[in-house]
């Protein structure tokens, strides 16, 4: 095991922020988390995908507080510093959704502005189908609504294709040594092309690794899909009536540029932005216009 050097401080990593690391317990695990701003000001929400960790909204908590936001960004369930429960059952959509109804109501509120992003994503259109009450305004970054996903899946031969890596992710324990194997160099190649060059620094990197190598977090990273897999969500047909916008760069090579056009049309107030030489990264890649659009989202 390579010896890594201390880890820095929530400060360190965000050094012209307040931002301070809390742990609060809700849905019966504790989740780690970055807050940052003033309590008095609107809660914003934002979720991460696989396989990152609070830290991959980097770029957006700063600005999001400027414009008057009051932020919080957790560690998934099975991700970095939050609890990583071990049985796949744990990994439910309806779980992970309630474990922010609850972190919602660990900051005294009732609502919040719900943003997320790949997985992050699929929790956030989990939230704003079957717990609307706790949704202000929705923000969905490269993540497709269920609905639209599952049609694809079954009729477009390229997304079935697209998808393959997730079949490989059902398997017991030979993904956690595929992704382990070799100081994680799966995991950091799947990111490095999957993106722009220069994307992620090798600084990125070591702080990705440094989530990746916790007791437990590969299993509970990868037991997201293995419980999509064996407990899918029950399939809602319906509509998200908050107001959403769908942000997707359409050079993601894990998910088909149709599935945008397909996802916006599930929502009655629906804001559709498309950024077409942009990667699945996009709050990395665009980061600049992405936060921009969703301070402006967000306002209303």
């Amino acid at each position: 095991m390579v010896t890594r050097p201390p880890e820095p401080s929530i400060s360190a990593l965000l050094p012209s922020s307040e931002a301070e690391s809390v742990v609060r317990t809700v849905n019966g695990v504790r989740l780690h988390a970055v807050v940052a701003g003033d309590p008095d000001d609107p809660l914003v929400v934002l979720l991460h995908g696989f396989p990152e960790f609070w830290y991959g909204w980097r770029d957006q908590i700063e600005p999001l507080v400027e414009a008057g936001y009051r932020v919080l960004v957790p560690d998934q369930r099975g991700y970095n510093r939050s609890d990583k429960p071990l049985h796949v059952r744990a990994y439910r959509r309806s779980t992970l959704s309630q474990d922010i109804v609850e972190l919602i109501e660990s900051e005294g509120e009732d609502v919040a502005h719900v943003v997320g992003h790949d997985w992050g994503g699929m929790v956030a259109w989990e939230l704003g189908l079957r717990r609307p009450d706790v949704v202000d305004r929705l923000v969905v970054a490269n993540a497709p609504h269920p609905t639209a996903y599952l049609r694809q899946w079954l009729s477009n031969p390229e997304q079935m294709r697209r998808s393959g890596y997730a079949y490989v992710f059902q398997l017991p324990w030979l993904p956690e040594r595929l992704c382990r194997y070799d100081e994680f160099r799966v995991l950091e190649r799947g990111l490095r092309e999957s993106a722009a060059p220069g994307t992620f620094s090798d600084a990125d990197f070591e702080r990705y690794r440094r989530a990746w190598q916790r007791d437990g977090a590969l299993t509970g990273m990868l037991n997201w899909y293995r419980a999509s897999g064996r407990y899918p969500a029950a399939m809602s047909r319906g509509h998200v009536d908050v107001p959403t916008l769908v942000a997707w760069g359409e050079a993601d090579r894990a998910l088909v540029p149709s599935l945008a056009i397909d996802s916006y049309e599930f929502c009655r107030n629906g804001r559709l932005e498309l950024f077409p030489e942009t990667s699945h990264w996009i709050q990395h890649e665009a980061a600049e216009r992405f936060t921009d659009m969703l301070v402006d989202h967000l306002s209303g």
